[in-house]
């Protein structure tokens, strides 16, 4: 059985370390942890070669998803991004056949029809994602933007980040049912509150675990997977391998042991 894709966003070895090796400096520990994907960090990059990470990336058998913090929709606009274009351009320098951005102000006004003429001028797929904010990370506005999505049979994804939800005390488990059947992308992140009363990013526990497997079930078979949680260690390869079983494993059938 062919084991779903699983990424690794690259953020998740902690802003400091990445700045200071490069983004390339990864490709060879997700090539020997098993991961089927490379996520690169838009706001983490210094003085990276796109164009020799898209090289190297590909002949280590990664495949990419470009993640920028831009808002697909900016308050007191119809019309997409400005940026959109360009970044889908950058994107694709980067050898990325996803562009993940966060999906900003979306109203009514929206103008899906000029998004769709960007877009048809890139081969790079757009996902969005919910992000840790009041107008971005709400189950409401995505289920008002993937509805006009349909509408006008646009190429759109969701990255479903699973702990973002609870930035705006949203039901991760509500938004899964309501938008799991759009989602292309889930970013897998275990949530805690700190004693200052910030919440940040955790390693999952088997109790995290458990429940992203349920909310899974409302999405498409082996839908592409990544860790955006913290990943530090001695040994980031062997740390990067369980991480990436771990989550290759999550809402695939439970295979009966072979008699020996």
């Amino acid at each position: 059985m062919n084991k779903p894709p699983v990424s690794i966003s690259l953020s998740s070895y902690g802003a400091d370390l990445v700045r200071q090796r490069g983004q390339g400096s990864f490709i060879d520990i997700l090539a020997a942890a098993g991961a089927t994907h490379i996520e690169w960090r838009e706001e983490l990059l210094t003085d990276e070669n796109p164009l020799q990470l898209a090289d190297d990336s590909r002949s280590q058998g990664l495949e990419s998803i470009y993640s920028s913090p831009m808002e697909l929709w900016l308050a007191g606009q119809s019309k997409p991004n400005p940026q959109l274009l360009t970044t889908l351009e950058r994107a694709e320098t980067f050898g990325a056949n996803w562009l993940k951005v966060s999906l900003g102000y979306f109203t009514d006004n929206n103008d899906l029809q000029a998004l769709g003429r960007v877009l048809a001028q890139s081969p790079v797929q757009l996902l969005v994602e919910n992000d840790q904010t009041l107008h971005g990370g709400r189950i409401e506005p995505f289920q008002r933007f993937f509805d006009e999505v349909e509408q006008h049979q646009l190429p759109i994804k969701m990255t479903f980040d699973i702990g973002n939800w609870q930035w705006q005390d949203q039901s991760a488990a509500s938004a899964a049912r309501l938008l799991g059947r759009h989602v292309g992308y889930v970013h897998c992140k275990a949530v805690t509150r700190r004693a200052d009363g910030k919440l940040v990013a955790i390693p999952p526990t088997a109790s995290d675990e458990h429940q992203w497997e349920q909310l899974l079930q409302h999405m498409t078979q082996g839908v592409m997977r990544a860790a955006e949680y913290p990943l530090q260690g001695e040994d980031l390869v062997q740390l990067t391998r369980e991480h990436v079983a771990t989550l290759a494993h999550l809402g695939q059938p439970r295979l009966e042991k072979a008699h020996v």
